[in-house]
């Protein structure tokens, strides 16, 4: 991405175009699509080795369901699904304007070990805010991320997220969370 001030964040069409370039090199034979229905079982999967916290098999479909163009995975040479990303939409208050907005929520992304590396996870987060400002019309974009995830607040750093609150005790083994933002 070109030079710019500290304070200004990448666009989601330059976030998208980077994501490109990066798989390009980084990962020439994945893909990153949108899920269809029968990858829900492996994303499912993915959660379940990848991360922590868990959610009941209907809450992916149901967020498939309803926000399917901002829920993506990456597929390996193989075609193998290896990633993912889900999103939804929520009306709620502002953290940069002082009204309602549409906002885009990343709910989970992961990508399986073996695969990390590749600039997937970087992917995945360029194409699901994409889609969360393109086809949903999202003003801003936010998440929750462990303090001590280290890795992941550094890429959501890179794709222009800062953090604007601590949800204390936010996981179920009690740590905190740090809610991070960006506007579209």
């Amino acid at each position: 991405m070109g030079v710019r001030n500290r304070f200004e964040k990448p666009g989601v069409h330059e976030i998208l175009e980077e994501a490109k370039k990066r798989l390009s090199v980084e990962a020439p034979n994945y893909i990153i699509r949108q899920a269809r229905r029968e990858d829900i079982k492996s994303v499912i999967d993915i959660n379940m080795v990848s991360l922590p916290e868990h959610y009941p098999d209907e809450f992916f479909y149901e967020l498939f369901d309803r926000y399917g163009k901002a829920f993506y995975v990456a597929e390996d040479p193989e075609g193998r699904i290896v990633g993912y990303i889900m999103n939804r939409v929520e009306w709620k208050p502002g953290f940069f304007k002082h009204f309602i907005v549409r906002s885009g929520h990343v709910v989970s992304i992961a990508v399986l070990k073996e695969h990390r590396g590749r600039s997937l996870g970087y992917a995945l987060m360029a194409y699901g805010i994409y889609s969360l400002k393109e086809e949903y019309n999202c003003e801003e974009t936010y998440l929750e991320v462990r303090v001590s995830n280290t890795p992941a607040i550094n890429l959501y750093r890179k794709l222009g997220y800062e953090v604007v609150k601590i949800a204390r005790g936010y996981y179920l083994d009690g740590e905190d969370a740090y809610i991070m933002a960006r506007p579209l």
